[in-house]
C-alpha cells in the first residue's frame, strides 16, 4: 500500500483518535487515517503533538522526521520493535561474515554506478569511464571505483561548475535535504523488516546511528538527483521553498522497476531490505536493486 508523506511548515496541534491523526491549524482541522501515513516531517518550530500520538505513530512503523532552526531534516523516531523474529535477524546481521559483507557492497557500489551512467547518458552528458569504473567493482571496492566514478559524475551532470559539498553552493542544500529524506525511508524499511540500522556493511563511523541504511541507499541517490535536475529546469529559486521539498518528497513515490513488478519508491525499498535481510540469514547473497527507468 502506498503510504502518505506529511510536511508540516505551519504552526499546528496533532493528536490523535481513533485511530485517525487529528490535525489543527488556525485555519482549520484536517483527519487523516494513520494506517495511510508513512512519513511525518516536522518543520515549524511550533508544532504541539502529543506523546500517544508519537507512540501510535511509530506503532504502526511511521518515520517521524524533526527538521532543526534550518528548516533541515536533523532527528528520527522509528520504531524499535517492528519485526516478530527481530532477535533472529539481528543475531544472523551482526554474525556476518567480512567476505559476504564485502560481497554485498561490491554489488550495491555497481549498481549505483550503473545508476549514475545511465543518468548521465539520459541527460546527453558524456559517461566516459563510467562503465568501466561499474564493471572493475572488487570485493569490497578495495580500489575505491566509487570515488572515482563519483568525481567523473559531479563534474559533469550539470550544466554549471559544481563540487558536491555538505556546506557547499546550491544545489548542494538541494541534494541535501532529498538524501536525508531517502536515508528516513531506507532507515524505515530497514526497521520494517528486522534489521538494526546502526550496524553497517562498510560505513561503521561510530556517531552514526544509520549506518546501514547510508550503505543501502547509495544506488538509490541517482532519484533525488534527477528530481534535482528537474527542479533546477523548472525553478530558478536557489533556496528550499515548501514547493521544492514537496518535490523532493514526492520521490518516495516515484516508481522504481524490479523484475517481475514494479513499486512506488518505499514499497520497493522494502524489497531491496528483505533481499538484505536473507543475504545474512543465507538464503542468498544477492541484494535485489530495481531499475529506477522503465
Amino acid at each position: 500500500m502506498l503510504k502518505r508523506t506529511l510536511l508540516f511548515t505551519n504552526k499546528s496541534k496533532i493528536k490523535t483518535k481513533n485511530k485517525q491523526l487529528v490535525i489543527e491549524t488556525e485555519e482549520r482541522e484536517g483527519i487523516v487515517p494513520i494506517e495511510d501515513i508513512g512519513f511525518v516531517v516536522i518543520e515549524h518550530p511550533q508544532i504541539f503533538i502529543t506523546i500517544p500520538t508519537l507512540n501510535e505513530l511509530i506503532a504502526n512503523n511511521v518515520a517521524v522526521i524533526f527538521c532543526n532552526e534550518k528548516h533541515m531534516p536533523s532527528s528520527m523516531l522509528l520504531n524499535l520493535d517492528s519485526h516478530y523474529i527481530q532477535h533472529t535477524h539481528f543475531t544472523n546481521q551482526i554474525a556476518a561474515s567480512q567476505p559476504l559483507k564485502k560481497k554485498i557492497w561490491q554489488q550495491i557500489i555497481k549498481e549505483k554506478i550503473t545508476n549514475q551512467k545511465y543518468l548521465l547518458e539520459q541527460n546527453n552528458k558524456p559517461s566516459g569511464p563510467m562503465e568501466y569504473y561499474a564493471n572493475s567493482v572488487l570485493s569490497g571496492d578495495t580500489d575505491n571505483r566509487e570515488g572515482a566514478a563519483a568525481r567523473y559524475y559531479w563534474q559533469h551532470i550539470f550544466d554549471f561548475d559544481f563540487a558536491r559539498e555538505r556546506n557547499g553552493d546550491y544545489p548542494n542544500n538541494m541534494l541535501n535535504y532529498g538524501y536525508i529524506v531517502l536515508r528516513a525511508a531506507v532507515a524505515r524499511a530497514l526497521s520494517g523488516v528486522g534489521l538494526l540500522n546502526t550496524l553497517g556493511i562498510h560505513h561503521h563511523n561510530k556517531y552514526n546511528s544509520f549506518c546501514l541504511a547510508d550503505d543501502i541507499m547509495e544506488p538509490y541517490r541517482v532519484l533525488i538527483d534527477i528530481k534535482i535536475l528537474e527542479i533546477i529546469t523548472e525553478h530558478q529559486e536557489e533556496y528550499l521553498t515548501t514547493e521544492i521539498k514537496m518535490k523532493l518528497l514526492s520521490v518516495l513515490t516515484e516508481t522504481v522497476y524490479f523484475e517481475n513488478h514494479k513499486s512506488p519508491l518505499m514499497v520497493g525499498l522494502v524489497t531491496t531490505c528483505q533481499s538484505l535481510q536473507k543475504c545474512f540469514s543465507g538464503e542468498t547473497r544477492k541484494i535485489i536493486y530495481p531499475r529506477l527507468w522503465n
